[in-house]
């Protein structure tokens, strides 16, 4: 069974974070975000895109990922019959866009199953109902400071710690959490792609603290350096920003670039890519696992059906709703013992609140397909 496109709404949104959240490539204070409502012949669905602002994390931002989904990715679908795996084929001679394009096939794929009465962690392959729970912390101005956050956190039991770091906040940080907390602690590091393959030697300093993984040392095109600094290093490498498709997973883990893949739908073109994203990842046995970007409780429960996956076994970049925003705009995904429940009602399980939504809403603007 297929859906035609009677229309879609893109509608813009601003949520304050809790707390500022700081990178090596930034300090977020708010979020502006873009969903997506699309209605269809039998039924309707929202997309969150998670492109930022500016064009930092990836070459794409969000009023570029509003203008191409107007001008092209909509017309594109215009008058089809269409189901969720139309889309991404439909779409392919638009090059790049993926966060847009993943946006307007999530919306799709929401309205599809919403009107087959269809779960996505179902249709997806899902085997786990409940994920467990990383968290990401952001670069801060004092290791006091830190050591209170990941205590915050470990007592509210998130299973995993990841650290942001950046020349000059690396190797200080990482020692004082892992004498604070232990080796048991799972910890990790996640560096935005702001090293060099210079650095080589520098970035050999963190072996010493059993990490389970350094994630996106170097730039996102720096495959070969990556081989080379996965050679220098005993803590294994973790790509992100570098794995734009399923394709260059496998390509990254067959020549050493990676042993483990973060996979995030938005950054890879969709949740079906997602999903062949984590199958590369399984057969060639490297770990996987879920990332985010400060999702809403929209773009977070599609989220939570990729961390089912079978092959996603490590905790997922997935945190309770009140972890980033005061109010998310659906009701509370909760962290239970360190897990967070997987929807499992039809589409994506949850849905806006209406007056939270439109407390957020700053501009809204209906398309037509036509």
């Amino acid at each position: 069974m297929k859906v035609r496109l009677e229309g879609v709404e893109l509608r813009r949104l601003g949520l304050p974070l809790r707390s500022p959240f700081r990178t090596s490539f930034g300090v977020e204070l708010w979020r502006d975000i873009l969903l997506l409502r699309v209605v269809a012949s039998d039924a309707e669905g929202w997309g969150e895109c998670v492109a930022l602002p500016s064009p930092s994390f990836s070459s794409e931002y969000i009023d570029g990922a509003a203008d191409v989904i107007r001008r092209f990715l909509l017309p594109a679908l215009a008058g089809r019959d269409l189901t969720p795996e139309d889309v991404a084929p439909t779409l392919a001679r638009f090059r790049g866009h993926r966060m847009a394009k993943a946006a307007l096939e999530m919306a799709i794929l929401d309205a599809w199953l919403r009107s087959r009465r269809r779960s996505y962690a179902g249709y997806l392959g899902a085997t786990r109902t409940s994920v467990a729970a990383g968290v990401s912390i952001g670069i801060m101005d004092e290791i006091p400071e830190l050591l209170d956050t990941v205590t915050e956190y470990l007592e509210q039991g998130y299973q995993r710690i990841k650290l942001k770091i950046e020349p000059g906040w690396d190797i200080a940080p990482v020692r004082a959490v892992r004498e604070r907390f232990g080796a048991a602690l799972e910890l990790q590091v996640d560096a935005n792609g702001a090293y060099t393959s210079a650095d080589a030697d520098h970035l050999a300093g963190l072996d010493e603290f059993e990490l389970e993984m350094l994630e996106q040392p170097l730039a996102e095109d720096r495959c070969r350096d990556h081989v080379m600094l996965a050679r220098r290093l005993r803590t294994p490498i973790c790509l992100d920003e570098s794995i734009l498709s399923a394709r260059g997973a496998a390509d990254a883990i067959e020549v050493g670039a990676c042993s483990v893949v973060n996979i995030k739908a938005g950054r890879v073109g969709g949740y079906l890519e997602a999903r062949s994203t984590h199958d590369v990842c399984a057969a060639h046995g490297a770990p996987a696992f879920c990332g985010g970007m400060l999702e809403t409780g929209l773009g977070q429960a599609a989220n939570l059906a990729v961390a089912a996956l079978p092959g996603c076994t490590l905790p997922a970049d997935i945190v309770a709703s009140d972890r980033s925003y005061e109010r998310d705009i659906i009701e509370p995904l909760r962290l239970e013992a360190g897990y967070i429940p997987v929807p499992d009602g039809h589409g994506l399980g949850v849905d806006p609140l209406p007056d939270v939504l439109k407390a957020a809403t700053t501009s809204k603007e209906w398309l037509s397909p036509t």
